[in-house]
C-alpha cells in the first residue's frame, strides 16, 4: 500500500528503529538514517519491563521478544563477601516479569520488522531544518565517501541520535548538555553459558550486576565512582584489581574477559530537562530528549513507549503542518513530564550507589537487611506508575 505521509528517522538505535516500525504501521513511509556502517550492538544485554513489553506488543512484536528472552527470576542485592541484603523472587515486584535479552537481538528483531531499504547505513545528518507551517522539515545528509551532500524533505523528522544529539544542540543552543551522574561503567557478556544467580551487589561506591540471558551467557555490568573521564591502559585488569575479591563467580568471569569485548562508558543524564520535544517538524525520543541513568533500567523503556506514542499521535496526520504541528505538541505533553519524572528517579537511586563513606555505606546495608523481604514490595509500589503504563489505543 502506498504511504502518502513521510518520515526521516535520525538514529538506528533502539528508540529510533521502534520509532520506524511504529510510524510504518501507522501508513508512514519511514526511512532510519544511521551514520554507522553497520548495526551490531556488542557487550550488552537490556532489561525489558512490562511497561516497554507492552509497548512492543502494541506494534505487533511482543511475541517475538518473549520468544528471544530469559523471564526475570529469583531479585536481591548482596554485599561484596556475597551476603545477602535483600532476597526475594520476581513475584514480589509485580505479576507481571521483566525480560532479559542481548540488544543486538532486539535490534535485529525490529529492523527484520521494516522493509528492505528502509534503514540506510553510513550517512550523516549535517544540518536539519525543523519547517515550518507552509513547508516540510528538511534533512542535509553526507554519504559515507564524505564526496558530496544531499538533501531530503519529510513530513516529519524524527531525532533518535543520542545522548549527545546533534538535532538537540541545534534545535536548542543554549540548552545544557548531559552531565556526569558520579560514576563510569564497564559491560560484557560472557562468551560461553554461566551458571549465576541473578542479582546486584552494591559496595562502596561502586555496584556489580549479574543477569542471566536465555541462552546460558551472562550480562555482567559493573560500576565504580571515579572522575569523569577515568581510563585505565589495562581496563581488564583494573576491573580484576577492584572486583576481583568480591563473590563467585566474579573472580572467574573478570579472568576469562576478552578485552575487545568490554564496554566502557561513563554515566550521564539530562539534568537540565528540555522545554519541549517538538520544534517544528521534529520530534526528538530517547536519550536525545531525556537522556537517564541506568539504575531503574528504564532508559530504553521510555525510548521504546516514546516511539509508539508519536506515532499514535500521528496516526490520523496527514502531511500539512495545520495538523503535524498539534500532533507533535500532544507527543510532547504525553512524554515530558513522565520522561523527565523516570530520570530524576532513577538519579536519586543511582546517588546511593556512589556513597564512599564507611559510615553511610554500613548504615544503608544495615537498613537493607533490617527490612529484608519487605523493602521489594514496598519499593516495587513506588515503581507503579512506571511500570503500569498502558499504550495508546489504536
Amino acid at each position: 500500500m502506498a504511504h502518502d505521509r513521510t518520515a526521516i528517522v535520525v538514529g538506528a538505535g533502539i528508540g529510533g528503529l521502534t520509532a520506524a516500525v511504529a510510524l510504518r504501521r501507522r501508513r508512514w513511509d519511514a526511512t532510519v538514517l544511521e551514520r554507522a556502517t553497520s548495526l551490531e550492538p556488542v557487550g550488552a544485554g537490556i532489561a525489558l519491563a512490562p511497561n516497554a513489553v507492552r509497548a512492543l506488543e502494541s506494534i505487533g512484536l511482543g511475541d517475538p521478544v518473549l520468544d528471544l528472552a530469559a523471564l526475570q527470576g529469583p531479585v536481591g542485592l548482596r554485599r561484596p563477601d556475597g551476603r545477602w541484603l535483600v532476597r526475594g523472587d520476581a513475584s514480589m515486584v509485580g505479576p507481571e516479569p521483566t525480560v532479559l535479552l542481548h540488544r543486538s537481538q532486539l535490534v535485529d528483531l525490529l529492523r527484520g520488522a521494516l522493509d528492505d531499504g528502509a534503514v540506510r547505513l553510513g550517512v550523516t545528518v549535517t544540518r536539519v531544518d525543523p519547517g515550518g507551517p507552509s513547508e516540510r522539515a528538511t534533512v542535509r545528509v553526507r554519504a559515507r565517501d564524505d564526496s558530496e551532500e544531499a538533501g531530503l524533505a519529510a513530513d516529519v523528522v524524527v531525532a533518535a541520535d543520542g545522548i549527545d544529539s546533534p538535532v538537540r544542540t541545534a534545535l536548542f543552543p543554549g540548552q545544557p548538555g548531559p552531565v556526569y551522574a558520579g560514576a563510569t561503567a564497564w559491560r560484557f557478556v560472557t562468551p560461553e553459558p554461566v551458571a549465576v544467580e541473578p542479582a546486584e551487589t552494591w559496595g562502596r561506591g561502586s555496584v556489580v550486576g549479574l543477569t542471566p540471558l536465555a541462552d546460558g551467557r551472562v550480562y555482567c555490568y559493573l560500576t565504580a565512582t571515579l572522575p569523569e573521564g577515568t581510563r585505565f591502559r589495562d581496563e581488564v585488569g583494573e576491573l580484576q584489581r577492584r572486583f576481583g575479591h568480591w563473590h563467585p563467580p566474579l573472580r572467574a568471569l573478570l579472568g576469562d574477559l576478552d578485552p575487545a569485548t568490554l564496554l566502557h562508558h561513563d554515566l550521564r543524564w539530562l539534568k537540565e530537562p528540555l522545554p519541549r520535544y517538538d520544534v517544528g517538524r521534529v520530534a526528538l525520543l530517547g536519550d536525545a530528549a531525556h537522556a537517564m541513568t541506568p539504575h531503574l533500567g528504564q532508559g530504553g523503556a521510555q525510548a521504546i513507549e516514546d516511539a509508539v506514542v508519536l506515532a499514535a499521535n500521528l496516526r490520523a496526520a496527514p502531511g500539512s503542518a495545520a495538523v503535524i504541528g498539534p500532533a507533535l505538541a500532544a507527543y510532547t505533553a504525553a512524554r515530558k513530564g513522565r520522561t523527565q519524572g523516570v530520570a530524576r528517579m532513577s538519579a536519586q537511586v543511582g546517588a546511593a550507589t556512589t556513597w564512599r563513606s564507611p559510615l553511610l555505606v554500613g548504615a544503608r546495608d544495615l537498613g537493607m537487611r533490617a527490612v529484608g523481604r519487605w523493602v521489594l514490595p514496598r519499593a516495587a509500589r513506588r515503581l507503579d506508575w512506571i511500570l503500569d503504563w498502558q499504550p495508546p489505543v489504536a
